[in-house]
């Protein structure tokens, strides 16, 4: 079997599908963000796309679901969506199972989230007190002492958690699963030394290494990262001689097209990128990668979407743009995929030639598929 990623078309929002090797399937957020009463809503019926996929492959569950922090549009929705542990409101014909929940350590530890956040951060509770059927990343202090709070210890729940610089138990290129994922984020002291959890600071960063025949792919998720974790990032990968699992073909481009994740100042046509991002974005990047940013579409100059203060960014645009360029690859929008009046569900195929961009023909419907190698030779 061919490992997939699947890029959704949500607005400025995430979900990821990936298909491994080996059948498993692995959700990376969940956004449920379509407004079904606007007519010209873009956005794609996230909850039947993805229930149509699972009654293909004749089953009900995810094999790993994460959410890689708690905002809105990476959790919207699950309430409604997925069956869940911890209530029985949550529990019934028709929803989506999860048998691992994947969480960073903020998840379990925030206090005074509501709504999707809230229903994330009691699932992730109730699994981690039971000890099953969940995996968390990073281990502050204060998750030692919100377990000691339950009578529990974190040596007791040490086989359930991860640290940055770690791979994730259970996948190996080696293995019928043929992947690895490799840990970038959060940062433990990062929580230990803030008072107050930053969602997007204290989010799940990893990076995918797939293996098919002799070649290697590899996928780089940011989350929403700012440039300043993502220059804490190299830095750390610098000093533990780790570059190699920074080096990536598929990039998940941070923030839905932020200039904040480049760089402190916009720019008036692009933005300038940090020391550290440069390095990231020009030097580990390969021939023929291809830039994914699960956004809107990039605005104009100088129309009213241009001077929002939420991204995407055009001048953030640019230079993703001059990167694809510097390296004969490409920068793509999911909701531009294949078109901007149509967007669909965008895949990226994993080979023994590297990961191959499939886009839905915009003139020909489903039936045409339109191949582009984000890497080859």
């Amino acid at each position: 079997m061919t490992a997939t990623m699947t890029f959704h078309p949500l607005g400025n929002a995430d979900c990821t599908r990936f298909d491994l090797a080996d059948g498993r399937k692995m959700l990376v957020d969940y956004a449920d963000m379509r407004n079904d009463d606007d007519l010209w809503d873009r956005r794609i019926d996230l909850p039947a796309e993805l229930k149509a996929d699972l009654r293909a492959a004749r089953r009900d569950y995810f094999d790993v679901v994460m959410f890689t922090h708690l905002d809105d549009d990476h959790c919207c929705g699950v309430g409604d969506f997925f069956w869940l542990e911890h209530a029985a409101k949550y529990q019934g014909e028709g929803r989506t199972k999860i048998k691992e929940l994947w969480v960073p350590a903020a998840a379990i530890l925030e206090d005074g989230c509501e709504d999707s956040a809230r229903i994330v951060r009691q699932e992730a509770r109730h699994r981690l007190r039971k000890g099953s059927g969940i995996r968390v990343f990073s281990r502050p202090k204060k998750l030692r002492e919100w377990l000691e709070k339950q009578g529990l210890t974190l040596e007791s729940r040490a086989h359930l958690i991860t640290d940055a610089g770690q791979y994730v138990p259970g996948f190996s290129t080696s293995g019928p699963e043929r992947v690895r994922f490799f840990i970038h984020s959060p940062f433990g002291w990062r929580q230990d030394d803030n008072q107050i959890i930053d969602r997007n600071q204290d989010s799940v960063v990893f990076q995918a290494t797939f293996l098919e025949g002799a070649r290697e792919t590899h996928a780089l998720f940011m989350s929403d990262i700012n440039y300043d974790s993502i220059d804490q990032i190299v830095r750390t990968s610098k000093r533990h001689a780790n570059q190699d699992r920074l080096r990536w073909d598929v990039f998940k481009v941070p923030h839905h097209c932020s200039y904040l994740s480049i760089g402190p100042e916009k720019g008036n046509d692009e933005t300038k990128p940090t020391e550290h991002v440069k390095w990231l974005c020009e030097t580990q990047g390969q021939s023929r990668c291809t830039l994914m940013s699960t956004s809107w579409s990039i605005p104009a100059k100088g129309t009213a979407e241009d001077k929002d203060v939420q991204p995407p960014h055009r001048q953030a645009a640019a230079y993703y743009k001059r990167v694809a360029n510097l390296k004969d690859g490409a920068f793509k929008v999911t909701m531009d995929l294949p078109s901007a009046s149509r967007p669909k569900p965008s895949k990226i195929e994993i080979t023994e030639r590297g990961a191959t961009l499939l886009m839905v023909s915009a003139t020909t419907g489903s039936a045409t598929i339109i191949s582009t190698p984000a890497r080859a030779g």
